[in-house]
């Protein structure tokens, strides 16, 4: 029981009860009302065992059979109701309390920055919501049920012990501090050991997400001997670790029953003195052994209590390093000015992703004029990407400034900053849901008319109406069923029914057949009118009409004009456009 309240555990104790069990206190007191009527019967039982003996068996005092008798099934009937109906309360608050850490860890997620994704895998993340909160689960179900319940009844029990014979009581008392003391240097091995178990299914879960969603790459390169051998030993490095969780859980079991035996032994032995010269009757004698084998089980519950709780806070605490990971970013907070101009600005823009000398950006300058289409093109990791990142402030930079409509974005409201933006990647996620779902994905309440509107003016409508239930047919996951030019289709009708007066496009028609392409390419034309447009493009047919061109190389604007004026530089985008790095 020691562990129970040890410095590393006392703190997790408190908030999970401040936090989570305090909503359900109402809950939690009636079964604690019941836990009590449990625990009173096992003390009364233990009691009874001395009439039965020696009023009813030795003395033969009838009219004490049916009181007896009566009162030992009242006891038995009273245990089974309470045990039940505490039970299912604590059970029932467990569930409510793991789905409320639930709610609390998911969206805390989502108010986290994309930069925390990224240093964090998805099945890691996963694992935190649902095997950690499992193991949660049950921690708090089994504690709150069994920890009380056991307790109460161990010390009435002890009870009973001293009240038939207290130097007998404290001779057996001696095994409790020992059996304490084991647990409790028990318990700290569990939870390191658990905690390693935890992380291992975070590692196990994540290289199993990573494989289902590359099963095409896994497929086309016949890796699938290499992921069943490496996933071997993560299943094999699990399995070790729960069987050493086994392996230190049940210790103490064989100490207990070493111990149970010693005891049983003297009590044998003394008891046995006692009686011959007429010190204790049978019936105490047997009350007493009864009530020290009713206290050895709640002992034993408790230890393994203890064992589950240790698992279960080694969880909790890394379903707590997530609730108290602060956003660099925050969703909300911050200036919602209006803005009449849609101009975006790079002042001076240093940026790297892992914050050291390795830059992405280095002092990054450029204008977009509202209304027009700028193309930003260069090298495969030039910084053109990044320059989306900053904008949509996934990440801030380490230095310089970036404005859109003349306001320094850090100064607004991210939410209300990403509203005026509409994103086409050629990183298309769709959503196991219906085509109208996944395009009224651009913008919650839209109505019906308006989502066949935009996948209209998007060129999906046709396809989407052939599917076998319309509009309302799911796609699967990430869109299974569709082709890339479906896909993108339906991310283009999402930013149509954004409606946002900046577009951003990083190489939404990269992965297209030419039939796709112009489809796709009539539709972001009528995308961009009216738009402050920034494009990410290496086809020329993406950039060939952009107001300007910005050539980003080492994080730099190296070049800058339309095409034709950057053709006659011979710089270096003429030498890209030459090597077909920027094709047609």
């Amino acid at each position: 029981m020691i562990t129970l309240f040890d410095r590393a555990s006392r703190p997790l104790i408190k908030r999970i009860l401040k936090t989570y069990v305090r909503p359900y206190t109402g809950w939690v007191v009636q079964a604690m009302i019941w836990m009590v009527v449990g625990a009173a019967m096992s003390a009364v039982f233990a009691s009874l065992i001395q009439p039965v003996l020696d009023d009813i068996l030795i003395n033969h005092k009838r009219h004490l059979v049916v009181p007896v008798a009566a009162g030992l099934f009242i006891c038995f009937v009273l245990r089974g109701v309470s045990g039940y109906l505490n039970t299912v309360l604590m059970n029932k608050t467990g569930q409510h309390i793991v789905s409320d850490i639930q709610n609390d860890v998911f969206s805390h997620l989502m108010t986290l920055d994309v930069g925390y994704f990224h240093k964090n895998a998805s099945g890691t993340l996963l694992s935190r919501i649902t095997a950690d909160t499992g193991v949660m689960r049950m921690a708090v179900a089994e504690g709150l049920t069994n920890l009380g319940k056991n307790s109460l009844t161990l010390v009435l029990l002890i009870g009973v012990m001293f009240w038939r014979d207290w130097g007998l009581a404290l001779a057996v008392f001696v095994i409790f501090p020992i059996t304490a003391v084991f647990i409790s240097k028990l318990g700290k091995r569990l939870r390191k050991v658990s905690t390693r178990t935890q992380e291992s299914i975070g590692l196990m879960s994540a290289l199993l997400t990573q494989t289902f969603q590359g099963i095409r790459q896994v497929k086309a390169y016949g890796r699938e001997d290499f992921e069943a051998r490496r996933m071997e030993g993560k299943f094999d490095d699990v399995r070790d670790l729960n069987i050493k969780n086994v392996k230190i859980g049940t210790l103490n079991t064989p100490v207990n029953e070493i111990l149970a035996g010693l005891c049983m032994c003297g009590l044998v032995l003394y008891g046995a003195q006692q009686s011959r010269l007429g010190h204790l009757s049978p019936g105490e004698l047997m009350s007493f052994i009864t009530a020290f084998l009713l206290s050895y089980e709640p002992m034993k519950k408790i230890a393994k209590v203890n064992n589950t709780l240790q698992i279960g806070l080694g969880a909790a605490s890394r379903v707590f390093e997530v609730l108290d990971t602060q956003a660099r970013i925050p969703t909300t907070g911050g200036e919602k000015p209006p803005i009449t101009v849609y101009d975006v600005a790079f002042e001076n823009v240093e940026f790297s992703y892992t914050g050291d000398d390795d830059r992405a950006l280095n002092g990054l300058s450029f204008n977009v004029q509202p209304g027009q289409v700028t193309a930003l093109v260069g090298p495969s990791g030039g910084g053109k990407s990044t320059v989306l990142n900053l904008l949509l402030r996934f990440y801030d930079p380490q230095s310089g400034n970036i404005k859109v409509g003349g306001h320094d974005i850090r100064s607004l409201d991210p939410s209300y900053l990403r509203a005026q933006m509409a994103l086409v990647s050629q990183d298309i996620t769709i959503f196991d849901d219906t085509a109208l779902a996944n395009i009224a994905y651009g913008r919650g309440g839209a109505s019906e008319i308006e989502i066949m509107q935009a996948a209209k003016a998007a060129h999906a409508h046709e396809f989407i109406t052939g599917l076998p239930d319309g509009y309302n047919t799911r796609l699967g996951e990430n869109g299974v069923a569709l082709s890339g030019g479906q896909r993108q289709r339906i991310a283009l009708a999402r930013a149509f029914l954004k409606n946002a007066p900046i577009l951003l496009l990083d190489e939404a028609t990269s992965a297209l057949d030419a039939e796709s392409e112009a489809l796709v390419q009539e539709s972001l034309n009528a995308l961009q009118k009216g738009r402050t447009t920034l494009v990410i493009a290496h086809r020329l047919s993406t950039i060939l009409h952009a107001d300007n061109i910005l050539l980003v190389e080492r994080g730099r604007v190296a070049e800058q004009g339309n095409h034709a004026n950057l053709l006659a530089k011979g710089g270096l985008y003429a030498a890209l456009y030459a090597r077909n790095q920027i094709a047609a």
